[in-house]
């Protein structure tokens, strides 16, 4: 029995034309794997998108979730305010005053921090937790007074931990201090389209609604175009579960509680590029978790040789990344402890395709039923094996 346990998470999506993650130049972006050209969404879009989905698809409530920003001064002096109802200017003073054994770079703007900080709300609280009591006092002192005053109130180590589930699962790191630094719970691939896929253009063109009655050009006020792709993407991540309860504080309910939010916010979210132009907002066809005490096994070898379908590329998507699953079991022993897997068998598919896909990912499951199997799973594993 090793001490460590993955969940990796397999998803094909097929997505419309759209234009989800851009570069420089406002093109969709692309990698060349298999010697062909595909659609690409970054790891950084869909983890954005994952951590906006805990609070728009999850509602979970705020002081459990993180915020990435370079305003954490005004933020905690926003804070301050509220609880203690001093002014703006002393909160302010405090503010700084606190943060200054961070030795956190400023950046170019007053009262921002050089670099994006990524922090729980809950963690601010508590930092305004540490001066509520005295903070009269405090704001009566004078500058060098105040500074030795909170010099020696444990900050630092209120922001180590208490992390919340986005902290835990992606991970932080604080260039000046690293003691601040969380090592990331979870890994995510860049997404890759199965198959070859192209940029396109999309001429447009604006028409006034009201425009000068003395001219008689009725035609385009605006023109313009808009690169767009379409794909069926292959989406790949991993947890660490013995991580994510270390970044947890050892903590086995709220690892696997993060766990499942992290599966149905992952499953579900979307990147938002575009979106009011192609309302490109999609559901999975497959959504495959695999709980591993191995190593994690990113499955994208199965479409190293692209897909190419006249009847549709999810069915065919589907059944390569069975094989590949299959094959990383009896090839190299890298058989998952659980597969649970939400999926659809293709239309028309043969006995052989069927059993193909059964073999793999089981007896297929609702989304609900795939988060509670690994809840249940992990849960068990987590008590089998020693905090780290």
């Amino acid at each position: 029995m090793t001490s460590k346990i993955y969940v990796d998470l397999h998803v094909i999506q097929s997505v419309p034309p759209s234009c989800l993650n851009r570069d420089d130049a406002g093109s969709p972006k692309q990698a060349v794997y298999g010697g062909a050209r595909r659609a690409r969404v970054s790891s950084q879009a869909w983890k954005r998108a994952t951590r906006l989905a805990f609070r728009d698809e999850l509602a979970i409530p705020q002081n459990k979730l993180g915020v990435r920003t370079t305003r954490i001064s005004s933020l905690l002096a926003d804070r301050l305010r509220e609880r203690t109802k001093i002014d703006a200017e002393a909160a302010g003073r405090l503010s700084t005053a606190l943060l200054h054994d961070l030795k956190i770079s400023e950046g170019k703007n007053a009262g921002e921090t050089a670099y994006l900080l990524f922090f729980g709300w809950a963690q601010l609280d508590a930092i305004v937790d540490l001066v509520a009591g005295q903070v009269d006092e405090l704001v009566a002192l004078a500058a060098d007074a105040l500074a030795k005053t909170v010099a020696d109130l444990p900050v630092r180590e209120t922001l180590a931990v208490g992390h919340p589930i986005d902290v835990a699962l992606f991970g932080r790191m604080v260039a000046d201090l690293s003691t601040l630094n969380v090592e990331a719970a979870a890994q995510v691939a860049h997404a890759i389209s199965t198959h070859p896929a192209e940029i396109e253009f999309d001429y447009f063109t604006a028409v006034d609604d009201q425009p000068r009655p003395d001219r008689e050009d009725v035609g385009a006020s605006m023109i313009g175009t808009v690169e767009f792709t379409s794909a069926t993407l292959y989406r790949y991540a991993t947890v660490g579960m013995h991580q994510l309860r270390a970044n947890l504080g050892g903590d086995d309910d709220a690892a696997v509680q993060a766990l499942g939010a992290f599966i149905r916010a992952f499953a579900k979210s979307m990147p938002t590029g575009h979106q009011n132009t192609f309302a490109h907002r999609t559901i999975p066809s497959l959504v495959s978790a695999a709980v591993r005490q191995d190593q994690p096994v990113n499955l994208v070898s199965a479409f190293e040789r692209p897909v190419r379908s006249q009847s549709g590329l999810v069915a065919e998507s589907t059944v390569q990344l069975a094989r590949e699953l299959t094959k990383a079991s009896k090839r190299w022993g890298a058989t998952p402890a659980l597969v649970a897997t939400e999926y659809d068998r293709p239309d028309g598919s043969s006995p052989d395709t069927a059993e193909q896909l059964r073999e793999a990912f089981g007896s297929p499951l609702g989304l609900d039923a795939v988060i509670r199997t690994v809840e249940t799973d992990v849960r068990t594993r987590l008590r089998e094996i020693a905090p780290r």
